[in-house]
């Protein structure tokens, strides 16, 4: 009977842990059971996933995986800018996450060590679980055989695969958004939205644009962690992250496009509205100034003891009105 402790008994911040054997067959160990692992050189290794582990936690797995203090203090502060370190024969990666809650962007972290025969997954924040990376790398036992460096490989690509819907969101986003922009009433509401899709962008591309960084030194790497065979594998996931980050770039120069257009617009509405204020100011200034000279207690005025005085005079002011508003119309004005 296999006497290895279930799952179960790892702290609830352990998500998932596992040793792969060279063939790829899967077997759940807890944490205690890593060094008689590890003490038997059979081409398997360990793959942890942790969700904002404890002190306890990073400091057990230190002292199995002999990881480096400033690795450790990183992977305890999720505060990382995205990048890739080298300790000894050990690799430790910052990586930013994000995914759409309530069509706002959230971020998070993943902290990624990568030794000889482990790797390790520390989540922290807005971040999905790794569970469909895991299971991608089991339906491909032959390639489990590259090691570690495959499943960091399926890590990497699914923190990337991840950015592509959002980005494509925010397209949608800004084409409902164009609608809007070119209605004929102004929404202030439609400047907020449209300043806080680029704020979300420009947060979304801070994350994206270190990661191109971070895949072009792993594609360079001479760490043995990345052997010769995985590296054309992270070569197509710095192909997907320069993608994203042209979109993202793309939509960002829309965004501050549209703003400015918005503003244009508003303020072309603005001088719409008082040129017509001032041409029906015009058309009432016309008969105002003239009614107020007849108003004046003065006899000797124009017409003023004429039969037919009043009723030319109204003809006059008509007349001057009409014109006036003939001439506003021809010009565009009303």
């Amino acid at each position: 009977m296999d006497s290895t402790p279930a799952p179960a008994a790892n702290p609830a911040c352990v998500i998932n842990c596992a040793v792969y054997a060279r063939d790829g067959e899967r077997r759940d160990i807890p944490l205690e059971a890593i060094s008689d692992v590890l003490a038997h050189d059979d081409g398997s290794f360990v793959w942890i996933g942790l969700y904002e582990p404890d002190d306890a936690v990073l400091e057990t797995l230190q002292e199995e995986f002999d990881l480096h203090d400033l690795a450790i203090e990183d992977a305890h502060n999720a505060h990382q800018r995205p990048k890739v370190e080298a300790y000894g024969g050990a690799l430790f990666l910052a990586v930013n996450t994000a995914q759409m809650v309530e069509d706002r962007i959230l971020f998070g972290e993943t902290h990624i060590f990568v030794g000889p025969r482990y790797l390790i997954t520390v989540r922290h924040g807005a971040s999905l679980s790794y569970a469909p990376a895991r299971a991608r790398v089991e339906r491909e036992p032959g390639l489990l055989a590259l090691g570690p460096s495959y499943a960091l490989y399926a890590v990497l690509d699914f923190i990337v695969d991840n950015y592509l819907p959002i980005a494509d969101q925010f397209k949608s986003a800004l084409r409902a958004l164009e609608r809007d922009i070119f209605s004929d009433s102004y929404r202030r509401s439609t400047l907020v939205r449209l300043y806080d899709l680029k704020r979300q962008l420009t947060e979304m591309r801070m994350s994206v644009a270190p990661l191109i960084d971070v895949l072009s030194q792993l594609v360079r790497s001479p760490s043995p962690q990345i052997p010769e065979e995985t590296r054309f594998y992270f070569r197509d996931v710095h192909d997907h992250v320069i993608r994203v980050n042209d979109t993202v770039d793309a939509l960002r120069d829309l965004l501050g496009t549209a703003m400015a257009v918005n503003q244009s617009l508003v303020t072309l509405a603005q001088g719409e509205t008082v040129r017509k204020l001032g041409a029906w100011a015009a058309l009432l200034a016309a008969p105002t100034l003239i009614t107020s000279w007849y108003g004046m207690n003065f006899r000797s005025m124009p017409e003023l003891d004429g039969r037919y005085a009043y009723p030319l005079l109204v003809l006059f002011v008509g007349v001057v009105c009409f014109g006036l508003y003939r001439l506003f119309r021809r010009i565009g004005w009303l």
